[in-house]
């Protein structure tokens, strides 16, 4: 769970055994947290810590779609590691007590499962996403494996359960993080040059940033996000992850 508002941020991903998770048809538990499908709305209940600093993190996210998708595409030909969007043109309710926030807009909510570590497949991975006038989603992966090859995927999720392909123009270069890792976004090259808006993490080998570009036209600011693989590999990296990522039973 990342939180990040003007002033605050509040980060939690705590690793949890066998033994803190329960499952039923509509409820998945992880510890005290929980998420639900109620028949027509995704409730996620959200009851942490924040790391390094142990913050509260709880409240309640209610998402819910006009369309849900039972959709799933290989993301590189190896078919290793998938991808599925669940509620790409969603609306989402967000309310915290600790930190106190409370906003409704819109909501994107998807799947990713591997059946090896991401690092070992992929050297670097470029992801984007960006609600546009129509309510509809645009989502962009550029991804570069280990072996050298690209592969880029490009959709639009359409709120009547449409999905077209979409050209999303050539790759170009942002400001680097903090830590000196690259990132890049695709943008159609009519429009003005993309540019990075505001970073919201920025770690050793991950950065999520807002970034505007050009999606069909239009000037979007899209969600990004840039994993570096061979700085998630290194014994360094690793051994700093648990600063931010604590294990309990």
């Amino acid at each position: 769970m990342a939180l990040y508002t003007p002033g605050r941020k509040r980060w939690t991903m705590t690793e949890r055994s066998r033994a803190s998770i329960a499952r039923s048809a509509r409820e998945f538990r992880v510890g005290p947290s929980a998420l639900e499908w109620t028949g027509t709305e995704l409730v996620i209940r959200i009851d942490e810590r924040s790391a390094p600093i142990p913050l509260a993190v709880r409240g309640t996210i209610r998402l819910s779609a006009p369309r849900w998708f039972d959709w799933q595409l290989p993301l590189d030909p190896s078919g290793q590691h998938r991808w599925g969007p669940l509620a790409p043109a969603a609306r989402i309710s967000v309310d915290f007590g600790s930190p106190g926030i409370r906003w409704q807009g819109y909501g994107y909510l998807d799947s990713n499962e591997g059946d090896e570590p991401i690092e070992s497949r992929y050297d670097e991975w470029d992801w984007s996403r960006a609600t546009l006038n129509d309510g509809s989603s645009a989502v962009v992966y550029d991804l570069r494996t280990r072996d050298g090859c690209e592969h880029l995927i490009a959709r639009r999720f359409q709120t009547d359960g449409q999905v077209t392909e979409f050209d999303p123009g050539p790759r170009h270069a942002l400001a680097r993080t903090g830590w000196r890792i690259g990132r890049s976004i695709r943008s159609e090259g009519a429009g003005p040059a993309p540019r990075i808006t505001r970073t919201l993490e920025d770690t050793p080998f991950y950065v999520r940033s807002l970034a505007e570009s050009t999606v069909d036209g239009r000037q979007v600011v899209s969600v990004h996000e840039t994993l570096n693989g061979p700085r998630l590999r290194s014994a360094l990296v690793r051994l700093m992850l648990p600063w931010r990522m604590p294990r309990l039973r």
